[in-house]
């Protein structure tokens, strides 16, 4: 039994403002987006990002078109402060790029933060400090104005080293830390105090972030703390009003849309909400959320797959098959009445008018989804458990998403065919699919050399031989070098490798590769090619080539 909340727990209080004007409010136009992936979200990973996967996942956010990024807490890590330094040392930052860096209100840090980003063209240096009454009285045991006069030492030093260092365009990020958690007179106080001190202006605006560090309300009270802030604060037209939602309560979202309707211009977020915790709020889906409300949010997610592939690799963790937008399964419908009406939806939608398929908020189409994988084959449609006869019958584990692929092939089958399927019948077509295709190229043989990391292919196309040779980080990206020199272009999505349960009749255990390929010239349709082999890099080739084939390559 649950523990009486009524005498564990006290709920927070409710704002006065009986006049608020955020619930008759609709958000027309994006914030100002700012991504805190490699800061927020980098800490709090189990292995926090190396300086390669760091730099990949700075592009990666430039390319969605994140003007604004948080790269990292250099007085923190020698990590971090390498990678902030190769960064402006490499001249990697775009010109219509900021970089943010977060510091601690203290001296030292404050200044080992500059040294990281001394010589770059414009910088949000971002100090924070705790002005809640359970971290001023318990964790520091500061007073109110020790608390304000921390927050205004620590501005005067930026103001100092920024004049020290006139070739950077410098912008102060102020956050009075957990916000929410703070009376908000004195949270006014601290803000009104750092904005005083910077000498806030309308051409030269301070940040000021407001973040639910820990979300202890409801949203609607959040929203309530941002609408009174907005019409308190001092020198409102010198500030850009910022949000930085976590989700301890599952309602980041949320907060973030009512926070923006009560006045907010700017949201911090990561990638599909990580961070601490349970998370910061998830930038992809508030930003889709607006696309659907017909607001052009300003970040380019017509590629999910592309965008979720890349983030599961840099942080290590798996999105979730029911994540809004982007999950394996949001496009899928296992119900017959919701195929049923999706299938109406679509032979009843005006291509000219506005999208309205039943169940379907967002085309899948505008971020680069498929309509492959609408409708699913389930026990509970009658076509037999697919991948769970695979699994139990031939020793082998799908990926999740080859999963969603081949079900698509047996419907198509049963659709033609009639009747069940036997497990024998699956296998059969799957090995028809997946693992014997000759068309357009047919594997005769490869060689690997200079130690994995080049490969020499034979292939026939068309009924001619080629020899074809590649190099690469690895004998998989070597094929795929090789392959461009017959005109084929595919980018590896995801890859797997996973040994069959059931050996072959001579005893010998294989080795099962899943590769996930897309055609590198554009976004369009994935597809799997699976290979097997007792040994792991053959199987490896096998699967890229099908997979090549599986595309309608070569």
């Amino acid at each position: 039994m649950l523990a009486q909340p009524s005498t564990k727990y006290q709920a927070f209080p409710a704002i006065h403002l009986p006049d608020r004007q955020w619930p008759s409010r609709t958000i027309n136009q994006p914030p100002i987006w700012m991504s805190t992936d490699l800061r927020d979200g980098n800490q709090s990973l189990f292995e926090p990002m190396n300086l390669e996967r760091k730099m990949r996942m700075f592009r990666t956010a430039c390319q969605i078109g994140f003007k604004e990024i948080e790269v990292g807490f250099p007085s923190a890590s020698q990590t971090d402060f390498d990678f902030v330094r190769n960064l402006v040392d490499g001249q990697h930052i775009p010109d219509d790029v900021t970089i943010e860096v977060l510091t601690q209100a203290r001296g030292d840090l404050v200044r080992r933060t500059f040294a990281s980003v001394a010589g770059a063209r414009r910088v949000i240096v971002h100090v924070y400090n705790a002005t809640a009454p359970l971290f001023r009285n318990v964790v520091f045991q500061m007073s109110k104005s020790q608390v304000l006069e921390l927050a205004l030492d620590a501005v005067r030093l930026i103001q100092q080293l920024a004049q020290e260092h006139p070739q950077t365009q410098w912008v102060l990020q102020y956050s009075p830390e957990l916000f929410t958690s703070t009376e908000l007179e004195f949270a006014k106080e601290v803000c009104d105090a750092v904005t005083a001190q910077w000498g806030a202006t309308p051409a030269n605006k301070v940040i000021l972030n407001l973040p639910a560090t820990v979300e202890v309300s409801t949203p609607n009270i959040y929203a309530d703390q941002i609408e009174w802030m907005h019409r308190n604060l001092a020198r409102r037209d010198s500030i850009i009003l910022s949000l930085h939602p976590h989700n301890d309560r599952g309602t980041a979202v949320a907060a973030a849309e009512l926070g923006l309707m009560a006045g907010a211009d700017r949201v911090e977020g990561c990638l599909f909400g990580n961070g601490e915790r349970t998370g910061n709020v998830d930038l992809v889906t508030l930003a889709l959320n607006l696309y659907t409300q017909g607001v052009n949010p300003g970040l380019d997610f017509s590629d999910i797959n592309a965008v979720a592939r890349t983030v599961e690799h840099f942080n290590q963790l798996p999105i979730h098959p029911r994540h809004p937008y982007v999950g394996d399964l949001v496009f899928t419908a296992f119900s017959g009445s919701h195929q049923d009406a999706i299938k109406k939806g679509f032979a009843a939608l005006d291509k000219k008018g506005f999208w309205n398929v039943p169940y379907l908020p967002i085309d899948p189409a505008d971020v680069g989804r498929t309509y492959d994988s609408i409708i699913r084959v389930n026990s509970q449609s009658g076509k037999g458990g697919v991948a769970y006869l695979m699994e139990t019958e031939f020793g082998v584990v799908m990926p999740r998403r080859l999963q969603v692929e081949f079900s698509g092939e047996v419907q198509a089958y049963t659709d033609a065919h009639g009747g069940e399927m036997s497990a024998q019948d699956l296998w059969d077509l799957f090995s028809k699919a997946y693992l014997h295709t000759t068309q357009p190229l047919n594997l005769v043989e490869h060689h690997l050399i200079d130690d994995g990391l080049g490969i020499r292919l034979e292939v026939q196309a068309g009924g001619v031989t080629h020899t074809l040779s590649g190099r690469g980080n690895g004998p998989i990206d070597a094929a795929v070098h090789a392959l461009q020199t017959l005109g084929i272009h595919v980018q590896v999505r995801s890859f797997e490798e996973r040994s069959v349960k059931a050996s072959d009749d001579a005893g010998n255990a294989h080795a099962c590769a899943f590769l996930e390929l897309v055609h590198s010239k554009g976004a369009g349709v994935e597809r799997f090619g699976v290979g097997m082999d007792t040994n792991i890099v053959t199987a490896s080739i096998k699967a890229l080539i099908n997979g090549v084939n599986r595309l309608g390559l070569g």
